[in-house]
């Protein structure tokens, strides 16, 4: 299900008429400043404060080596935001400007270094990173105070006594909801509506939430769903009655879909009813392909389930339900029509109508989660994982579905990652498909991907293998654990 078709028309129209943009689309340019206007209900997010650990800010050139003379700043931008820039003794002239995840929901902002810091400085790059002013999914921050970084890089510099060059480039890359980001900040819609403006030359988004809010209605529809099979195998767990539901029961569900419940160290081990939910998360994630099932065994189930699906406005990102599961069908395998079993699923489970509304375009900058509609012009190498339960390979779909609608297809490449996990990408896939993006946006020379649209391909037992690759030393721990198995059907 594409929730996204009817917010394109409008943002077409938004874009043609862009000096007019906010008074087409239902608003006034100075309706924020209008007294007599009601105020907008408050989210909850609005009322959080959160705040820097300036303590954790500095940093060294511990985790890199050969950039001693590098210059490293730090510190505290007027929003709240703590920031890390790092520029080495012989800097190209280019910027990469790192968007972090997701943080959770407490109240301390942290900043993160590049995946491949490493490889940037020996490169020449100049890199920078944003904690946001806030935490909890709020993208629209992260883009606006990436974007505020970027913007502030020379500034910065002056202040800290070495006078450069405005950057002859800047491109940007990020992981998970730091791909969300990444892949929203090159839109147009960004580029209309944002109050921090930075036009990037290129863009990696790794592990992204590509296909924007599709991310909560898969987590809505799939805790949804558990409960309900659960239910239905053993009526002693408690009915779905609400999204969230007010008496989701994590402790029931596992009961019904487990032998053993997957843990950070081993994959679970499926009952005999839980075969049936794996192939109706395989569906929902994305369909056949490899990797799925071994993704759907590991601890990310017990990350997906404790989400409750993030409740309707997005753990209070929104102030209205965006999420629900009108017309989504369940199946327990991949082959219609539906069977009787799957029949009365679909019958019985409850069904709530999302509002998409709820996330509709604002007169004072970004939407509260930031859409990406396809609508790009500069070259993107995008990463997405195989097995990613938390953040499914059905957002590349979703990209790709978009670029292409949109006309842009041809600035997309997309690379599948034979991973389980969430994000857990080789420093040679990651620096591959940073490299590659910037010989396209430099040279013109445009890499070569998969295509996540063709079933019969996506399902073949090698698919992804072109761009994935063995791990190495200096890999995380679970990567160079779970590479063997998952590159075996790959031909040396």
């Amino acid at each position: 299900m594409d929730f996204n078709s009817g917010r394109r028309t409008t943002t077409l129209l938004c874009g043609l008429l862009a000096a007019g943009l906010l008074t087409a689309c239902g608003g006034d340019s100075d309706h924020h400043n209008d007294t007599d206007t009601p105020s907008e209900p408050q989210r909850a997010q609005d009322s959080r404060s959160f705040s820097v650990n300036e303590a954790s800010l500095p940093f060294d050139e511990t985790g890199v080596s050969g950039h001693d003379n590098a210059d490293r700043w730090w510190g505290v931008r007027p929003s709240g935001a703590g920031y890390r820039i790092e520029v080495p003794e012989t800097w190209n002239g280019m910027l990469v400007m790192y968007a972090h995840g997701y943080r959770g929901e407490g109240e301390e902002l942290t900043v993160n270094n590049p995946s491949i810091r490493q490889h940037l400085l020996d490169e020449g790059y100049a890199w920078a990173a944003s904690s946001y002013s806030t935490n909890y999914y709020d993208v629209r921050a992260g883009v606006e105070d990436t974007n505020e970084l970027a913007l502030a890089f020379n500034d910065i510099a002056e202040d800290e006594g070495r006078t450069l060059a405005a950057p002859t480039k800047i491109y940007i890359m990020g992981g998970s909801m730091g791909g969300h980001v990444t892949a929203a900040a090159i839109e147009e819609e960004t580029y209309q509506t944002a109050n921090h403006k930075v036009r990037y030359n290129g863009a990696v988004p790794m592990c992204g939430v590509v296909g924007d809010t599709f991310e909560f209605q898969y987590l809505a529809q799939v805790t949804m769903a558990a409960q309900h099979f659960a239910h239905m195998v053993n009526p002693a767990a408690p009915p779905l009655t609400a999204i969230p539901a007010t008496n989701f029961d994590v402790a029931a569900i596992n009961d019904v879909v487990w032998d053993s419940v997957p843990t950070t160290s081993t994959l679970g081990v499926l009952s005999e009813e839980g075969e049936k939910m794996q192939a109706l998360v395989r569906n929902l994630s994305g369909g056949q392909r490899p990797i799925a099932d071994t993704g759907f065994r590991t601890y990310y189930w017990n990350v997906v389930m404790g989400t409750g699906g993030r409740g309707g406005d997005v753990n209070g990102i929104l102030t209205g339900n965006l999420t629900g599961n009108a017309g989504v069908t369940y199946q327990f395998d991949n082959f219609p029509p539906l069977t009787t079993e799957e029949q009365a699923f679909n019958d019985t489970i409850l069904r709530v109508e999302g509002n998409p509304a709820a996330n509709g375009l604002r007169d004072d900058g970004l939407r509260w989660i930031p859409v990406i509609n396809g609508e790009f012009s500069i070259p993107v190498v995008s990463l997405q994982g195989l097995g990613d339960l938390y953040v499914p390979f059905r957002h590349g779909q979703l990209y790709r579905e978009r670029a292409e609608a949109n006309g842009n297809g041809g600035w997309l490449v997309q690379r599948a990652i034979r991973s389980p996990g969430h994000c857990d990408y080789t420093l040679e896939e990651q620096e591959t498909a940073f490299d590659d993006m910037i010989d396209w946006e430099q040279n013109s020379i445009m890499p070569d991907g998969d295509d996540f649209l063709n079933p019969t391909n996506v399902a073949a037992d090698t698919f992804g293998c072109a761009f994935s690759t063995n791990a190495s030393g200096d890999d995380a721990a679970a990567v160079q654990a779970t590479r063997p198995s998952t590159m075996a059907a790959c031909v040396p």
